[in-house]
């Protein structure tokens, strides 16, 4: 028996991995996150599949859930959103499932940022403009930045900022922002992205309150900051250039 963790990606069903296609229609239970998962991917599931919606179970709950399948010898499917390896709840799981010595893997899914840069048709590192992407949010009830990770310290490199689980703040980090990238900053509000209901709203630091006022976000949203968002006369890649030696360039 194994629990295998699955990134089901930002929600369009054909948007999962093959592999974690392939988990979803081998494993006989699957416990997903109902709250935040679109019912399309669980298709894939077949059609006797125990489903289970972890949305409305605390930790130790989903934690007897494994045990009991442990117990009858049946592999899980642990359908998250988005990637494992960001804001997914996956290590304390792992570690209650370490502490009873069951078997689990982690299959990785497309992240939401990179749904959302495919949506506005934009590489978030553009040459001289910025070569970073940080993946950050603000502090919240589930739970709180370190101190030395505050939108402040990040802004200051002029880099691309992504800030998850903050839309209801949107307001604040505009202040916060403002001071390190100017009012004419582009941003990028991105909700539900690749879902049927996908909201898009793109703006400056200065016009977004104003955009987001008449076209109220509530939640599952991404706040893209920073040039690379909207640069269009910059410096090529050298890669592609004709004077770079590369090592499969055709002679």
């Amino acid at each position: 028996m194994t629990v295998h963790f699955i990134g089901a990606g930002p929600g369009a069903a054909d948007l999962i991995t093959l592999r974690g296609k392939k988990l979803l229609e081998q494993c006989p239970v699957c416990l997903y996150a109902g709250s935040i998962i679109p019912k399309d991917i669980l298709k894939f599931c077949s059609f006797d599949t125990q489903l289970i919606d972890s949305a409305p179970l605390n930790l130790d709950q989903i934690e007897a859930e494994f045990v009991k399948a442990n117990q009858a010898g049946k592999d899980v499917a642990r359908l998250h959103s988005g990637d494992l390896s960001v804001y997914s709840a996956v290590a304390e799981q792992i570690r209650r499932l370490e502490k009873h010595v069951i078997p689990y893997t982690l299959t990785p899914g497309v992240p939401a940022f990179a749904a959302a840069a495919a949506i506005i048709k934009k590489e978030l590192t553009i040459p001289t403009i910025a070569q970073s992407i940080v993946l950050t949010r603000i502090s919240g009830r589930a739970s709180v930045m370190p101190e030395k990770e505050k939108l402040e310290t990040y802004a200051q490199t002029g880099t691309t900022l992504i800030i998850h689980l903050a839309i209801h703040r949107i307001e604040k980090i505009v202040q916060r922002l403002v001071p390190f990238y100017g009012k004419n900053c582009p941003i990028v509000i991105a909700a539900h992205v690749s879902w049927p209901n996908e909201k898009i709203i793109q703006g400056t630091l200065a016009t977004i309150l104003k955009k987001i006022n008449a076209n109220p976000i509530q939640r599952t949203a991404l706040i893209m900051v920073g040039p690379a968002m909207d640069s269009k006369n910059h410096m090529e890649s050298a890669l592609y250039n004709v004077n770079y030696q590369r090592r499969f360039k055709n002679q």
